[in-house]
């Protein structure tokens, strides 16, 4: 079995990651604004190409693999990587991931929100901010010394505690000059298993938390998941970096999140 290589990042490399985190950052929270009924997702991804080039950087998911759009947006049952198209177009009570990754300088800035379209029903409430709380409780274990498995059992031990499932086929992943790389973080699993934390360390946590079941289906078009049952999911996402004392969030979003 090939070993995982997990590379620590260079203080160059890690202002680089900063600098990508935060255009990132300042991406989705410009999208933010368009989030309301009768926008299509086209147009969402279309603004975000427009300012992505205006500031100088590169869209990471166009083309990558195939996808064939500069941002995911993922709506209601869908779990993630759902493609905009302008036929889809927001409705009052809809939820909406939106994921962005911005490559700087070669170096990607990945981060994702749920957000409601218009009023959201109580249960699509509920299941975004427990979300937004799991990734907290996430981020919250995330110091030297500890372990990968400690972040996935602070997320699901919560999720599954307000009665809400953890997707398991899509998970976290180590990121820097290359968009997916080691180490993978589940966003479920035991304390003290897995591989463990050093500073210089840089990933992402982004968990998906369904309302019903937590297993997970893909479509023919091979990109977009949705559940099973076609109940709401939502996520969520950082880029972090371990720090010699704890965690730097790389992705901070400009309206403040909670975290």
């Amino acid at each position: 079995m090939e070993r995982e290589v997990i590379t620590l990042l260079s203080k160059r490399e890690i202002e680089k990651m900063r600098r990508a985190g935060h255009l990132a950052a300042k991406l989705l929270y410009h999208l933010s604004a368009m989030v309301k009924p009768g926008v299509s997702t086209l147009e969402l991804n279309d603004e975000a190409e427009r300012w992505t080039q205006e500031q100088g950087a590169k869209s990471a998911p166009l083309g990558y693999k195939g996808y064939p759009k500069s941002i995911c947006t993922s709506v209601n049952e869908v779990v993630c990587h759902g493609i905009p198209n302008a036929k889809q177009i927001l409705k009052d009570g809809d939820i909406i991931n939106i994921d962005v990754t911005l490559i700087v300088d070669g170096y990607h800035g990945d981060t994702s929100k749920t957000f409601f379209v218009g009023e959201p029903s109580p249960i699509a409430r509920k299941l975004v901010e427990v979300t937004e709380e799991c990734r907290r409780r996430g981020i919250e274990a995330i110091k030297p010394g500890a372990k990968i498995g400690d972040i996935g059992a602070a997320i699901q031990e919560y999720a599954e505690s307000q009665g809400f499932s953890v997707v398991r086929d899509f998970v976290g992943h180590g990121i820097s000059n290359i968009f997916h790389t080691a180490p993978q973080i589940p966003h479920y699993g035991e304390p003290g298993k897995g591989k463990r934390l050093r500073p210089g360390m840089v990933f992402t946590i982004e968990p998906m938390i369904n309302e019903g079941t937590w297993e997970v289906e893909v479509m023919e078009d091979k990109w977009t998941a949705l559940t099973l049952d076609r109940k709401l999911s939502a996520q969520c996402e950082h880029t972090l970096l371990v720090t010699e004392s704890g965690v730097e969030i790389l992705t901070p979003y400009p309206g403040g999140d909670g975290v």
